[in-house]
């Protein structure tokens, strides 16, 4: 029996794919959650085979979920369920070791075929996805933009930001400015979006 947690925010689609999944004889729900920062302690408590995530979680993104989740428990496989099917997320999605990255437009068989094959250590990956991670660009952002970047993405302003990485708030805004620029991005939180979507945080 494979065992399966799934965490994705939106109820209607979370309680779908559990019931889809129990018509699996072969799989097993274990949890379904909502939230990204309960992934780890979640999967700590019931053990999963397979997790399934969305990325666009409250609380923590998927893909930092499954980073986390990899080096909590290195035996779970996961599988990135999205409608952001980017090839920046891809890249996230590889560096934090997961195995699976599909489409939520998936047919309920491709969904239990890919959780069998991820339980069996076999990679999934959306072939158009990874097309476009070959085409990618590098980041134009240096590592202290980067850094600014995912704090205001966890919601800190600037001061605090400013506290966090011990430099002077001028300095601070100089490197979100340099980011929004860089980005082409309508503001910081534009910026955060794009860099994620890109893969760069």
């Amino acid at each position: 029996m494979i065992r399966v947690m799934i965490a994705e925010d939106m109820a209607l689609l979370r309680k779908a794919l559990v019931r889809l999944l129990e018509q699996e004889k072969d799989i097993e729900v274990v949890a379904d959650i909502e939230r990204g920062d309960e992934i780890v302690a979640t999967a700590l408590e019931v053990r999963p085979d397979v997790t399934i995530l969305d990325v666009d979680l409250p609380g923590l993104d998927g893909l930092t979920a499954a980073s986390q989740l990899h080096e909590a428990i290195p035996g779970v496989k996961t599988l990135i369920l999205t409608s952001f099917g980017t090839p920046g997320y891809l890249k996230r999605a590889l560096d934090a070791h997961v195995l699976g990255f599909i489409a939520k437009d998936t047919s309920p068989d491709q969904l239990s075929a890919s959780i069998r094959k991820i339980c069996n250590g076999e990679a999934v990956l959306d072939p158009a996805v990874v097309i476009g991670a070959l085409q990618a660009t590098a980041s134009p952002l240096t590592a202290r933009e980067i850094e600014c970047l995912r704090l205001v993405a966890m919601g800190e302003q600037p001061r605090a930001i400013a506290r966090v990485l011990a430099l002077s708030l001028g300095t601070v805004r100089n490197y979100l400015a340099a980011s929004i620029t860089k980005l082409g991005a309508r503001n910081r939180v534009d910026a955060v979006r794009i860099a994620r979507e890109q893969g760069w945080l």
